[in-house]
């Protein structure tokens, strides 16, 4: 009897002494997207996840909250950070220059030549100052992300130049940019958080909706919208950023850690957007919507006054505007 009391004593201790899972996690973080899981921003979130996981051997792990649980607008997510109520996010750029102008430059409409440009851009120094930009707001910028290049939607009828647009109602961010640059081609602009613009299109309280491919696809947009035409206007990076406060308490060497899990996460993230954009317009095809091309010469032509009115409010903006220009 003293000898089985004396296992059980020892199987007590063991236990005792023995560290579960939860307790080797040192730290647990949110991270929060507004898009549903099978979309790149909460796949690229779970590779930023994984990497961080391994890379602290797993004393830190990051939980992703998709589809909006933990805030239905991006705006919100982004005063989570500030507020230190959400960890890490990632959001479109445009909620983002309403806390740090100068990352509103890189919405100016048909800025980079293609994926390359964006690349080279983002990843190098000028998308670094940009990112350490937004520490003024209390958020860490890690890396970026992307949403692809944006093409209009409507239920109306087929765009294909810039007076087809006029009279017609178009929902937009909340950004100043975009507002001006669909204005710009006669159109009426309306800025509207992404959760009420579904059932504002099926309702026809507006006409259409600009968004890249993979949003368009993900939110089954074919569902209420006719016609789609490849403008490619916008691209639309998409930050994967910090709460600042959180980031000062990690040690450095984590810090080092987030930073590198982010740039991989991020190139991840991009190659997933570009290598279905192809496969999301077939689907969008099948399901009837009518694509068209159009000459962006003349779009570009259209919203090029666009540049002078911010440029003029900005006047910071064009060192950053001939860096990424002169980006090869």
């Amino acid at each position: 009897m003293k000898r089985f009391v004396l296992i059980g004593i020892c199987f007590f201790i063991v236990l005792a002494v023995t560290p579960s899972s939860s307790a080797l996690a040192e730290i647990t973080l949110k991270l929060a997207v507004v898009t549903p899981p099978h979309h790149a921003y909460a796949i690229g979130a779970n590779e930023f996840s994984r990497l961080v996981n391994e890379g602290t051997n797993g004393e830190v792990i990051i939980k992703v909250y998709p589809s909006g649980q933990l805030g239905k607008g991006e705006r919100e997510l982004l005063e989570g950070l500030q507020l230190g109520t959400i960890d890490l996010a990632v959001t479109a750029t445009g909620p983002v220059s309403n806390f740090c102008a100068n990352m509103g430059v890189v919405d100016l409409p048909f800025l980079f030549k293609g994926p390359e440009h964006v690349d080279k851009v983002l990843d190098g120094p000028t998308g670094r100052d940009l990112l350490d930009d937004l520490e003024s707001a209390g958020i860490k910028g890690l890396a970026f992300f992307e949403n692809g290049f944006r093409n209009f939607t409507n239920s109306r009828r087929r765009l294909k130049k810039p007076e087809d647009f006029v009279g017609l109602k178009f929902r937009t961010m909340e950004n100043p940019i975009h507002l001006a640059s669909v204005r710009q081609l006669g159109a009426q602009a309306v800025p509207m958080s992404w959760g009420e613009v579904y059932t504002s299109l099926q309702t026809k309280v507006i006409d259409g909706q600009e968004n890249p491919i993979a949003i368009i696809h993900a939110y089954k947009l074919s569902e209420v919208q006719k016609y789609l035409s490849l403008t490619g206007h916008f691209y639309s990076p998409a930050p994967l950023s910090m709460s600042l406060r959180r980031f000062n308490r990690l040690e450095p060497a984590w810090q080092k850690l987030f930073l590198e899990a982010a740039l991989e996460a991020a190139a991840f993230e991009r190659k997933i957007i570009r290598d279905n954009e192809a496969k999301q317009l077939r689907d969008l095809k099948a399901q009837e919507m009518v694509v068209d091309t159009v000459d962006k010469s003349l779009f570009v032509e259209a919203m090029a006054p666009v540049y002078e009115k911010f440029s003029q409010e900005y006047p910071d903006w064009k060192a950053i505007l001939i860096k990424i220009r002169s980006t090869q």
